[in-house]
């Protein structure tokens, strides 16, 4: 009878000792499991192996999927890898792990809610990715190159980032309240920055010196200018005609409303002191241009009222970025027992 007391005795503690063996591995990422997984027994071995750089919620992310990531990111900043310093490519794989680990997060959240992305969205965003490409051709290739079967799988991600965009936003934009003690303080803090410049508006006709000779491409320009004085030709006749500018040619030689700084200061500097429909024959390191100053308006600092929308877009865009990067960083603690990172 004692016997068998002792024998339910041991079976107990075995079971015990098994039961939080199994917890501290399995349920509740305990002392033991970390201790395991420090010494690489199991899982880093088995991610090595595999090529796993990440588990989320016991989902694997592959060193190809972090390739592709990065591949993405860079192909929509028009970089490569060979552009970067050893810094930046450490920086971007790093920042590439933590979006994939958001995204897995984040995935996992929305999985639970209903969150439509109409068509028309994903048309809308598409379209804006499109411009990026002259040609269909040039679009459709460089979506397969990026490891999409279709088009169709294309919008299916897509429609997937707005989802996963529509989430964050829900959590975060509720936060970013922007005050109007906030915008006044920017107004007058940054006031001498919002003051508009001297603005002239004008059109040119134009020869390059790095086509033409100098000599010759200062005749011709002569020539038109005596047509102009005499009345015998109008400027647009000869910014069509004559102008090496592709962009104004057609459009009479106009080149819009131009502040000081956005202009070549030789440019710059004999255009702004020219009086108002005179033409004039300037010389520049890029050729020779005549000129006529169509129009002028002087510099003026615009009131609080002008600028307030904005002010209020800039300060609600910055803490906006500020929200999301907070929000994704506190996902990533509050998660951390379900994250692992088997490679940096």
């Amino acid at each position: 009878m004692k016997l068998c007391t002792n024998s339910i005795v041991r079976f107990a503690i075995y079971f015990v000792v098994i039961a939080y063996l199994t917890a501290d591995l399995f349920v509740f990422n305990g002392p033991l499991s970390h201790q395991l997984k420090s010494l690489n027994l199991f899982t880093n071995n088995k991610a090595k192996t595999a090529s796993i750089v990440a588990s989320v919620y016991g989902h694997q992310i592959t060193r190809s999927q972090l390739d592709r990531a990065i591949y993405e990111r860079l192909f929509l900043e028009g970089k490569s890898m060979a552009d970067l310093s050893q810094t930046e490519k450490n920086l971007i794989k790093s920042d590439a792990i933590d979006d994939l680990i958001d995204h897995e997060l984040i995935r996992v959240k929305v999985s639970n809610l209903e969150l439509n992305v109409s068509d028309q969205e994903v048309d809308a965003r598409l379209e804006l990715f499109s411009k990026k490409f002259s040609t269909r051709e040039e679009l459709e290739n460089a979506i397969k190159n990026q490891g999409f079967g279709s088009l169709k799988d294309f919008r299916n991600r897509i429609a997937a980032r707005i989802q996963q965009e529509k989430y964050v936003a829900i959590q975060v934009d509720p936060s970013v309240i922007v005050s109007e003690k906030e915008i006044t303080e920017f107004y007058e803090q940054y006031l001498e920055g919002l003051k508009i410049p001297e603005r002239i508006r004008a059109r040119h006709i134009f020869i390059s010196t790095l086509d033409t000779p100098a000599e010759e491409a200062k005749q011709k320009l002569q020539s038109a200018l005596t047509e102009l004085q005499n009345g015998s030709k109008n400027f647009a006749e000869l910014a069509l005609a004559v102008s090496a500018d592709q962009a104004s040619k057609n459009l009479a030689g106009d080149l819009g409303w131009m502040s000081r700084d956005r202009l070549p200061k030789d440019f710059a500097d004999p255009v702004f002191l020219l009086e108002k429909n005179k033409f004039t024959l300037i010389q520049t390191k890029l050729g020779f241009h005549i000129v006529e100053l169509t129009d002028r308006l002087p510099a003026e600092t615009p009131t609080l009222e002008v600028v307030r929308d904005k002010i209020q877009s800039a300060l609600a865009t910055t803490k906006r970025h500020k929200a999301v990067n907070d929000f994704r960083a506190s996902l990533r603690e509050s998660e951390k027992n379900k994250i692992e990172i088997f490679q940096n």
